[in-house]
């Protein structure tokens, strides 16, 4: 095993390793590609791993149509892709852990990064709420694991939650942060573990609510979506909800607060917090599919995708990006 790169090392003298390389873990991949930083990906599936650079080639072009990238060759030339988790571990300063959303496949590939990592190297958790310490208390170098869990894609979504665990050392927080700074991520750092961690919970509070007014009947789904592609979504694309509420009030949010806290606290004791109903669920799904078939979907990512495209060329040439 190589010796990885100090931390205080220039972006380019890094690399980075990718471990699991679906949706999620590709578009890590082209992150740190785009980067400047050497990248190995590893994934146990021989198919996924058929997948990778393909798909990073063509995102990769639709990123440069956009002006969002320079050089395209460089940019592949800088993945490759292993069949073994050893050859991909091999010098790696920070790993990106991409696998299955479940505790038992997280603990065992954690561990399995554990007995190969050496002692510095820095290993991120892309869980989308699944604190840390649910699966590497039983690694020998615990104090280096953390979440760095993204958006999805992660190459056009560029917050980043950093979460440490009780024993994650300060200076693996801090590098993984100085880290994704460089490769032109937005890290958010939360002092301590919860469940959900941010992003989530605040997406939890917006769906359960989405839930609750379709399934008594107010909206349909396109309406109530519509609310947010059309209206909150256009602010919260470049300011959050502290920001937006400090400009909606002439006093700002100390003002907000004083005209509309009541309010917002009776809609939330009007509330009690339950399950998705499997029904609502269920006409939910007829009603999505009624509108987008299932054989659609891929189609309909890939729109996505460019959408995202455009909206981060668009906030870089507004100086909105990071």
């Amino acid at each position: 095993m190589t010796r990885p790169t100090p931390l205080a090392a220039p972006l380019a003298a890094h690399v980075v390793a990718i471990v699991g390389a679906g949706l999620v873990g590709s578009g890590w991949a082209l992150v740190f590609a785009r980067a400047g930083v050497r990248v190995q990906v590893y994934d146990p599936v021989a198919e996924v791993r058929a997948r990778i650079l393909p798909w990073a080639r063509e995102s990769a072009a639709a990123l440069a149509e956009a002006g969002l990238i320079e050089d395209i060759e460089a940019v592949i030339g800088r993945l490759h892709v292993f069949d073994t988790l050893a050859e991909a571990l091999d010098g790696a300063t920070y790993v990106q852990e991409s696998v299955f959303e479940r505790v038992e496949v997280k603990t065992d590939i954690c561990r399995a990064i554990d007995a190969l990592m050496a002692p510095d190297t820095i290993v991120g958790s892309s869980s989308s709420g699944i604190p840390a310490s649910r699966f590497t208390e039983g690694c020998v170098h615990r104090g280096r694991f953390l979440i760095a869990h993204p958006v999805n894609p992660p190459h056009l979504a560029p917050v980043v939650e950093l979460v440490p665990a009780p024993w994650t050392d300060a200076d693996a927080l801090e590098g993984a942060r100085e880290l994704m700074q460089a490769a032109g991520q937005v890290p958010v750092t939360l002092t301590r573990e919860i469940d959900g961690f941010i992003l989530n919970r605040l997406q939890g509070a917006l769906l359960n609510e989405a839930w609750a007014l379709y399934d008594e009947g107010y909206a349909s789904l396109a309406d109530i979506d519509a609310t947010i592609s059309h209206g909150l979504g256009l602010r919260w694309a470049f300011m959050g909800p502290f920001e937006t509420i400090d400009l909606n009030a002439p006093g700002g949010i100390v003002d907000y607060a004083a005209r509309l806290g009541g309010m917002y606290h009776a809609m939330a004791q009007s509330r009690t917090p339950r399950a998705w109903p499997q029904e609502t669920i269920r006409r939910a799904g007829e009603e999505r599919r009624a509108a987008l078939p299932e054989a659609e979907l891929a189609a309909r990512r890939a729109w996505r995708d460019k959408a995202l495209t455009g909206l981060a060329a668009f906030k870089k040439a507004s100086g909105l990006a990071p």
